[in-house]
């Protein structure tokens, strides 16, 4: 028999209610011996009515059409573009038609087609509309609509792919916009709304709980997790909490199908704040660097180097001239705190220099051989699609020196470097791979591999990798920083016992 709703509000488990059964006057008494704890518990409430926020912020939610312009091109011998497409896509020989005999045509004008649909909500009064940078990426006419049926054609302010924030602007005064959140108080389970144009449905509006807080999926930004419907048209509506304030911008979902799958994400508004006032004061934003090439920790490593537990972000290359190379930041280093911010996984790192106006001074704490120094970096600024300039790696020529023999004891044969391939790698020292079996193949090293530190023992010469090696405890796994290239990893050596 089914709970009806009632019994759902007060619901025990049976092992904690004690029945007993009392015959007084022919009639059964039952009565029920309820825990304490379970007295005091809250009843479970109903769900939420979210009409009074639609009604609230429904008319500060907008649709977003966009077009291009794309070229008509004549067809050829009556056979109509989209076919011609067919044959071209599969690489099939577009047949031999004659084209068709008859006055010649005037080329036809660009002509407009619509591009796209999505969602938006009004940042101010005066017309100003944030959106997703996705939603009118190569537009060439933005159209926005409001609720009351009003269009209009609209300026992109600026738009910045890294978080997927743009800002447009229509001419337009007296509009309702919306009010901004504080994402510091959502938490976990908490209701919240969207309001969008899935598949052009204007003004859908769909619920749901947030699933999670700072999920990191790789990009420039953590996102809002919420398992509320999200559709193509979706993006760039606002996430709304029940106290009728913007919390997201509704950015992208996880989905095998191409359709919702419980799974939405996003953007936090106090990023996307941040991001749109420099859009709106410069129409580009201004994003700090100090040219690091970097990775997660292992919870091995962080253990094997002392660290304590896996954290901060391994620094893998320093771009040469950069702010870190300046600032004495080394391949192998680990940051572990950002100007007083603790560095707690990898992404951390970029949106923390990120966020960091160009020309700020920031210190910068390392772990390095075991110990933790703080060093001054001088911020630089991120180019307009800058990539990071680092050289594959590649081998290091051979040197002259014999090789040892208490390094065989994990596996390695190695070889004092050459003045040539210390000044080529830009290091001060430390000794070159000549060839790795055993114990050291498994940990992924290789000849011309060169290693700078064993067992948090900076290395500089053969006579402190023998030493290293001969303190170093053979029934735990050894820690060895290899610079490879211009790259620097840690890898563990596992002696056999």
């Amino acid at each position: 028999m089914s709970d009806s709703p009632r019994t759902l509000r007060h619901r025990l488990s049976a092992s904690a209610v004690a029945v007993a059964l009392s015959l007084s006057g022919g009639a059964a008494l039952l009565s029920l011996a309820v825990p304490a704890h379970a007295q005091n518990a809250p009843l479970v409430r109903g769900l939420p009515d979210f009409t009074e926020l639609v009604e609230q912020v429904g008319p500060s939610v907008v649709n977003i059409r966009t077009t291009e312009r794309v070229s008509a091109r004549p067809s050829m011998g009556g056979m109509d573009e989209d076919m011609l497409e067919f044959f071209r896509r599969f690489g099939l020989p577009v047949p031999n038609i004659p084209r068709q005999q008859g006055p010649q045509q005037a080329p036809q004008q660009p002509q407009e087609q619509p591009r796209g649909v999505g969602s938006g909500f009004i940042l101010s009064s005066d017309g100003f509309v944030m959106t997703n940078a996705h939603v009118v990426e190569g537009a060439d006419e933005v159209i926005v609509t409001l609720t009351d049926k009003r269009e209009f054609k609209a300026k992109i302010i600026g738009s910045d792919k890294r978080t997927d924030v743009a800002v447009v602007k229509i001419d337009a005064t007296g509009l309702p916009a919306v009010k901004v959140g504080d994402v510091s108080r959502l938490k976990a389970g908490e209701w919240v709304m969207a309001i969008g144009s899935p598949f052009g449905l204007d003004n859908t509006v769909t619920a749901g709980i947030v699933s999670a807080k700072q999920r990191d999926t790789g990009d420039y930004l953590p996102f809002i997790q919420t398992d509320v419907a999200i559709n193509p048209g979706n993006s760039g509506g606002p996430l709304i909490n029940m106290r009728g304030e913007v919390v997201g911008i509704n950015s992208q979902i996880y989905s095998r199908s191409g359709g919702f799958m419980g799974i939405s994400f996003a953007i936090p508004i106090d990023e996307a704040i941040r991001v749109s006032d420099q859009l709106r004061a410069t129409g580009r934003v201004t994003r700090g660097r100090i040219g690091v090439q970097i990775e997660g920790v292992s919870r091995d490593v962080a253990e094997s180097i002392g660290l304590g537990k896996a954290q901060g972000a391994l620094v893998r290359g320093v771009e040469p001239g950069s702010p870190a190379e300046k600032a004495g930041i080394e391949a192998g280093d680990i940051i572990t705190r950002y100007d007083g911010k603790a560095v707690d996984k990898v992404a951390d790192l970029p949106r923390l220099v990120g966020n960091t106006k160009p020309g700020t001074k920031a210190t910068i704490t390392v772990f390095r051989r075991g110990a933790a120094r703080d060093l001054t970096v001088t911020i630089a600024e991120v180019e307009p699609d800058e990539k990071a300039v680092a050289k594959a790696p590649d081998g290091q020529g051979k040197s002259g020196s014999q090789p040892t023999s208490s390094a065989q004891q994990l596996g390695l044969v190695v070889a004092e470097l050459t003045p040539a391939q210390e000044k080529e790698l830009k290091i001060k020292g430390g000794v070159r791979v000549v060839s790795a079996n055993d114990a050291a193949a498994r940990a992924g090293l290789r000849a011309d591999d060169v290693i700078v530190a064993l067992a948090n023992v900076e290395i500089r010469t053969l006579k402190d990798f023998e030493s290293a090696v001969a303190k170093a405890d053979k029934s735990k796994p050894v820690s060895v920083l290899v610079r490879r290239g211009e790259w620097a990893q840690y890898a563990l050596i596992r002696p056999a016992r």
